[in-house]
């Protein structure tokens, strides 16, 4: 081979090289910024992101001690989150004013923060046994599915809520869940049902839900704290985590107290999402701190921990 041409070959192949370093780089890059504060070891493939639901700091909202407009900054800042869950609540009076809308989604921009869903309450029962009261509240979140879509959400979480025998409501909360969807489909959201007390949440029973349902848009929002199903009985939680995560699209991280160890000690965080990450998932899991011994700040910081311990042990 002439000297010539094997400059040529060995610059060839060094700027081949080069190219598969730049790519290599650019995808660790871009699996970092998406898992946001800290990539697993290797990516394993049982990774997941975290992301933080507004109502960790419910009381710092209520008593005006924070605003919603800048909750996305306390996620990243504070905390190192970059996506968050939004909760009706805390904007309820402002969803209709459009520029304020596009505040959010401006700020959130910024920061290079995702929305991810909007938690909806008090928009009426989805469930409800009278056929007209289930329209009603179908069209009450018609702008809460606007509003997500202006924030670029993929989601809008609603209640199950409803009344009559089990069957009965089986029937009525599908009824009113799959109209909800038909809204839903053309804005591509999806509507997803956490398990938020009562007959949502026995877990066989919200399955069942889903597939009456029978929409592709539909989907469960396990919690791993919601299991009160009345009359001071519980579920169990990993029972129906388990039943529900076959349609699952999002996951709350529901917290309280913690140990001296730093595990949450109504849940085996560990044991939950090795049936969460079984059952395929592998996208965000919020955490929603709801205990009364830590700081809303410091629950949030000791569950983001947690998952993350968990998250480079569980494989």
């Amino acid at each position: 081979m002439s000297t010539t041409r094997r400059r040529f070959v060995q610059t060839s192949a060094a700027l081949g090289a080069l190219a598969i370093i730049g790519a290599s780089a650019r995808a660790a890059s871009d699996e970092k910024s998406e898992l946001g504060d800290k990539t697993p070891t290797k990516m394993s493939p049982r990774a997941f992101s975290i992301s933080l639901a507004e109502w960790s700091y419910h009381d710092a909202l209520q008593k005006g001690r924070m605003l919603h407009a800048d909750f996305a900054r306390v996620a990243k800042e504070t905390h190192g989150i970059h996506a968050v869950e939004y909760v009706n609540s805390f904007f309820k009076d402002k969803v209709g004013d459009v520029e304020f809308v596009k505040d959010l989604k401006k700020r959130a921009d910024d920061l290079s923060v995702k929305i991810l869903l909007v938690m909806c309450d008090g928009e009426g029962d989805l469930g409800h046994a009278d056929k007209a009261k289930r329209v009603e509240a179908v069209a009450n979140h018609r702008k809460w599915l606007e509003a997500a879509r202006e924030l670029g959400c993929h989601s809008i979480r609603v209640n199950a809520y409803g009344s009559g025998t089990p069957d009965e409501h089986m029937a009525q909360a599908a009824d009113g869940l799959r109209a909800l969807c038909v809204l839903a489909d053309p804005l591509g959201l999806n509507v997803i049902v956490e398990n938020h007390g009562g007959m949502s949440s026995n877990g066989a029973w919200l399955a069942s839900v889903m597939k009456r349902a029978d929409h592709p848009r539909i989907g469960t929002l396990p919690d791993f704290g919601n299991f009160s199903i009345g009359e001071g009985k519980t579920y169990d939680r990993y029972q129906g985590v388990s039943e529900m995560m076959p349609f699952a699209k999002a996951v709350s991280a529901k917290s309280h107290e913690f140990d001296e160890k730093g595990d949450e000690t109504s849940t085996d965080y560990a044991k939950m999402m090795r049936i969460v990450l079984d059952a395929g998932y592998r996208g965000y899991v919020g955490i929603e701190y709801e205990g009364s011994r830590l700081s809303e700040k410091d629950g949030v910081d000791a569950t983001k921990r947690l998952l993350e311990r968990v998250r480079g042990d569980v494989r």
